[in-house]
């Protein structure tokens, strides 16, 4: 692990002066005693816990990483607590990202395998989702922004969550949900649709990557209605007299990139860095050439990006990042209004706040490829910082780089919770000193299933190039990649298929199976 202190502080410091909201908060007090809490301990013991989530935001859009990039806010977390720099999503799409993550499961264990999958209904799923776990030991559960449970045969309840404020109701209805946007402020909502509704599908078209300064008042955003109602439930709807599960969870940066003028205004489009582009104008034999064929809505909106940020400056390419940073430095400004509240309610002197995304975005790399839908690193790999009281002191301020996935939070937040999950699931408690040998994650977008298995140094992926139906009469025809990430951290040379490396990819075949046999092996095993 590298202390980074030193590195922090003067990030912190230069965040302030570009003028960004840095709330006094006192995460860690001088005379404070360490509060790792043991399952069984007392209901007074248990901390609060504050979960903070991006929607599309890469593993190095953060100021602890990227000196590029101004997030004072969540630089002050990872300044108390831990970041995990290898640590990797379990799919890079929305949907089967999200419930692995409330599930401790992986997409292929919940049956949830893409964003058009249809999900689990609530009288089918396989075991409590996180708030639901957290609600039945006691915590009162807030939760705030898009969960994204995804299509289901009925309506969905809002699965532990005791106060639900969904947002606008595009996102996904629940049953039991308080506010959305529509109800409270139909003409806000009404305003920036009408900004973004050029953006495409999902506002990932062409203009929703080119973007705009947001002419929308920043409460009229689904982020702003968001953080608003967040802010006024830690005024007035705190039970003094429980634990608090708080989940705040936004939309952006994900694309559309119509950003508030003052966070654009942080940044210099001169020390914008240009976006490296591979040594080669047609993306080879990989899954992402095939999914590039396999689904017609993903390669004709990546032939739509190819053939517009081809043709554009520099200086325009960069417009799109910086916007993408400038997005960034706007939610890190909410997660730190939201601090300074928890900080005056007293409930971050014995507290866990995690923050994370649910998986990155391209933009613009592979030959100006943007979102996800890809098992690269720049798709797959995520951000993830554990802070707060209960990290021990000589953790505080480090970098852990052992393999780590969405699906270790559940068991992580649970065992700090003093309960426990209700499955043998794959993921391992990151306040442990467990270690997996390697992560997993799979893709199955393109009609026919991806499979990853990483280390720090390796990386595997085996594809079919070919329609499931097909694939299935033919597993002895995978393909695969195989990249060096120290030499090759673009992942631009495929190494596979040189016999040189044959003995290292059969190690890692072999340690991804052996991984999913005692993964699956261990599920299902029923409700408990």
């Amino acid at each position: 692990m590298i202390n980074r202190r030193k590195f922090f502080e003067k990030t912190i410091k230069s965040g302030i002066a570009a003028g960004l909201t840095f709330p006094a908060v006192n995460l860690i007090a001088d005379d404070q005693t360490d509060n790792n809490i043991p399952a069984g301990q007392s209901e007074a013991a248990k901390p609060d816990i504050i979960f903070f989530q991006t929607d599309q935001q890469r593993w190095d859009a953060l100021g602890i990483l990227n000196s590029h990039i101004k997030t004072p806010n969540l630089d002050m977390l990872a300044r108390n607590g831990i970041t995990y720099r290898q640590a990797t999503c379990q799919s890079p799409s929305c949907v089967p990202s999200r419930n692995s993550m409330m599930f401790g499961l992986y997409p292929s264990q919940l049956g949830i395998l893409s964003n058009g999958s249809h999900s689990v209904g609530d009288a089918f799923i396989p075991c409590d989702p996180l708030p639901a776990r957290l609600q039945k030991s006691g915590y009162q559960t807030a939760g705030f922004g898009k969960t994204h449970w995804g299509r289901t045969d009925q309506p969905k309840d809002t699965r532990g969550f005791e106060y639900r404020v969904v947002g606008a109701k595009e996102v996904g209805m629940e049953k039991g949900a308080i506010h959305y946007q529509d109800d409270d402020n139909p003409q806000g909502l009404a305003t920036y649709r009408k900004e973004a509704n050029p953006y495409g599908a999902g506002e990932e078209g062409v203009l929703g990557y080119i973007g705009a300064t947001s002419q929308v008042p920043e409460r009229d955003h689904r982020d702003g209605y968001v953080a608003e109602k967040c802010l006024e439930f830690l005024d007035s709807g705190v039970d003094p007299n429980r634990q608090l599960f708080l989940y705040l969870s936004f939309l952006k940066p994900h694309a559309g990139l119509n950003v508030p003028k003052r966070f654009e205004e942080l940044y210099d489009i001169n020390t914008i860095p240009d976006t490296e582009q591979p040594p080669w104008d047609v993306e080879p034999d990989t899954h992402l050439a095939y999914s590039d064929k396999g689904s017609d809505s993903l390669g004709s909106r990546y032939k739509g990006w190819q053939e517009a940020w081809s043709k554009m400056s520099k200086m325009e390419r960069r417009r799109t990042t910086l916007r993408y940073y400038a997005n960034c430095s706007w939610l890190d400004d909410y997660f730190g209004q939201t601090l300074a509240k928890l900080e005056k309610l007293g409930r971050l002197k014995n507290a866990l706040i995690v923050y994370t995304s649910d998986h990155g975005d391209m933009l613009g790399e592979r030959n100006f490829r943007f979102t996800k839908y890809c098992l690269y690193d720049s798709s797959v790999r995520v951000p993830i910082i554990i802070s707060g009281t209960v990290i021990p002191k000589d953790l505080r301020g480090t970098i852990d780089d052992r393999p780590a996935e969405l699906v270790d939070l559940y068991p992580t937040i649970v065992k700090v919770a003093g309960t426990s999950q209700q499955l043998n699931s794959p993921g391992l408690d990151l306040l442990s000193t467990q270690k997996h040998i390697g992560s997993f994650s799979e893709y199955h977008d393109s009609g026919s299933p991806a499979y990853m298995w990483r280390t720090n140094k390796w990386k595997l992926i085996l594809f079919m190039d070919k329609p499931l139906s097909e694939a299935k009469l033919s597993p002895n025809n995978a393909k695969g990649e195989l990249y060096d990430l120290e030499a090759d951290p673009h992942e631009w040379k495929n190494v596979y298929y040189i016999s040189k490396y044959r003995t290292i990819c059969e190690q890692l075949k072999t340690d991804l199976l052996m991984h999913l046999t005692c993964t699956w092996t261990g599920f299902p095993v029923g409700r408990g």
